[in-house]
């Protein structure tokens, strides 16, 4: 029987409460509702990103007849901005949501900077965001999360990952929204988080005001305005268990699913802090450099080559694709070029890659296991190219793992030594089993029968703290106990690391060292919605 996260995880779900749609406003609101953001740094270039709301009816002197909005930027190596390094204008209209991305560059390696917007007489929040490193690198620090369903909870996670001084950028793994309407899947009653539109997002329109709920949250705000992003997405920023043809949570009654997937794209790269493809505007798998200490690669198994999963025989076909065969003529040789370069290989990506169960026997055909050539092909080449330090993270499941990477971890042949490690990230909110015994019972079931899997925790929600230095790499798990409650802080609750050279897992209570001492200081709190006594 096909078990797939959906039904793997679900609980009852309970009536919210409503919560008004923030769409427009008057002249003495401030426009910047939703926040700024930063993502996909280089070593010389960041994408920043906001949203300027438009007007109620009745213009203001900064929105022009055409509906267009001006608006002006400046980014700063000190966190008061008072000897910007670079400065711009530029305008934004109802043909990309009021949204603004701005790719600033000629930036300098291995800095943090803090910028703002400023339009219609306010200014935003100031930003902090930081390029990638280049030469000698010793050290690297990324959170990583995905699965955050805002009527699931609050996003204390994201809370506590803004607080981090140190990190080098926080790697979104998908599922940064969810598609479901009011009581459709896994909602918490009395939080006032009730999903908005409340049906199932399908049109342009929709998917963007879901997006705009989103950014309205605090917490999600906050660590956006404190850190580089470096995201992908999963299914739900489409539908549940999506691929090229379709989605499991997509009907004949809900139109054209060509045309759906086409708005929930255009939505994503309006909404998120992501810097588009001009020679090929639906792809996001793409390489960031971090010096000589690693490469990151971000991968997309849903958008990319995704065939409709199967239980038949055929999903054994060595055509039977996850990656698609542009993306993997991309990965290989990149990989096989980074061994020669770099200490560590990265991937960031949406599905588990090891066996949960076997190749005659999986539990879930959405994940990796459904595509068992593909799998076996990535592994291959590692082995054929002699490619080591190759730790792999992932998202989706809802759930804490730390797996190690083999062709076949069940034989006693060769094939079973592993070739890289995985871990993975809980939910920042999105459910796992609710009961903890029975969710405690399972886990030590699960590590018991499938050795290849040394960590696991079915039950909390929370994130990872991932530290990468030349000697080692070392995944740290923050779980929640309760995400109803806001004021509650994620607590440490484990570590797993790799050697470099060995693709093997080991178990600390050491956690990683933190904060460090040096980071640069976060972005100053200011009065939001402070007006401006002149506007460019």
């Amino acid at each position: 029987m096909r078990v797939n996260r959906r039904e793997f995880f679900r609980s009852a779900a309970i009536l919210g409460v409503s919560h008004p749609v923030l769409q427009a406003f008057t002249s003495k609101q401030n426009p910047f509702l939703h926040g700024i953001a930063s993502g996909d740094p280089l070593s010389d270039s960041v994408i920043l990103w906001t949203r300027i709301s438009p007007l109620l009816p009745g213009q203001h002197a900064h929105q022009k007849p055409d509906n267009r909005i001006h608006y002006r930027w400046l980014i700063s190596r000190s966190s008061n901005l008072l000897d910007p390094v670079a400065t711009g204008y530029g305008s934004t209209d109802s043909r990309c949501d009021y949204t603004v991305k701005v790719d600033v560059k000629n930036l300098q390696p291995d800095t943090t900077y803090y910028y703002r917007f400023s339009s219609m007489g306010f200014e935003s929040p100031v930003g902090r965001t930081k390029t990638l490193p280049t030469g000698q690198v010793e050290n690297i620090r990324f959170a990583v999360c995905s699965c955050a369903n805002y009527a699931s909870g609050f996003f204390n996670a994201y809370a506590d990952i803004a607080k981090r001084a140190e990190l080098d950028a926080v790697l979104h793994l998908g599922d940064y929204l969810y598609e479901y309407g009011v009581d459709e899947y896994d909602q918490s009653s009395g939080l006032g988080r009730t999903p908005i539109p409340s049906h199932e997002i399908i049109s342009l329109s929709d998917y963007r005001i879901r997006h705009s709920q989103y950014k309205t949250d605090a917490d999600l705000q906050e660590v956006h305005r404190q850190h580089p992003f470096i995201c992908i997405w999963d299914d739900h920023e489409f539908a549940n268990d999506a691929w090229l043809g379709g989605a499991d949570n997509h009907s004949a009654d809900e139109g054209d699913w060509q045309q759906r997937k086409s708005a929930a794209m255009q939505a994503y790269f309006e909404w998120m802090p992501i810097r588009e493809n001009p020679e090929d505007p639906h792809r996001i798998y793409r390489q960031f450099k971090f010096g000589d200490l690693l490469d990151l690669y971000m991968l997309d198994t849903r958008m990319a080559g995704r065939e409709q999963p199967t239980r038949e025989l055929e999903r054994y076909a060595q055509t039977h694709g996850l990656l698609g065969q542009a993306q993997e003529d991309w990965l290989y040789p990149a990989l096989s070029q980074s061994q020669k370069e770099t200490t560590w290989r990265l991937i960031g990506q949406q599905v588990m890659m090891a066996q949960l169960g076997s190749d005659l026997i999986p539990l879930n055909f959405d994940q990796w296991d459904g595509y068992p050539a593909c799998r076996q092909r990535f592994l291959q080449h590692l082995h054929q190219q002699q490619i080591d330090n190759v730790v792999v993270l992932t998202g989706d499941i809802h759930s804490s793992w730390a797996n190690e990477l083999c062709r076949n971890p069940y034989a006693d042949d060769d094939t079973a030594r592993p070739l890289a490690v995985e871990f993975i990230t809980p939910g920042i909110t999105s459910p796992g089993i609710s009961d903890p015994s029975y969710a405690d019972n399972l886990s030590a079931t699960v590590k018991h029968l499938m050795p290849h899997i040394k960590f696991q925790d079915f039950f909390h929600r929370g994130y990872m703290l991932v530290d990468i230095n030349r000697e080692r790499v070392q995944t740290d798990w923050y779980h929640l106990a309760d995400i109803s409650n806001p004021k509650l802080k994620p607590l440490y609750a484990g570590s797993m690391y790799c050697r470099n050279g060995q693709a093997q897992l080991q178990a600390t209570n050491t956690p990683i060292m933190s904060p460090i001492a040096q980071a640069p200081a976060l972005a100053p709190r200011s009065r939001f919605g402070q007006r401006l006594t002149q506007v460019a």
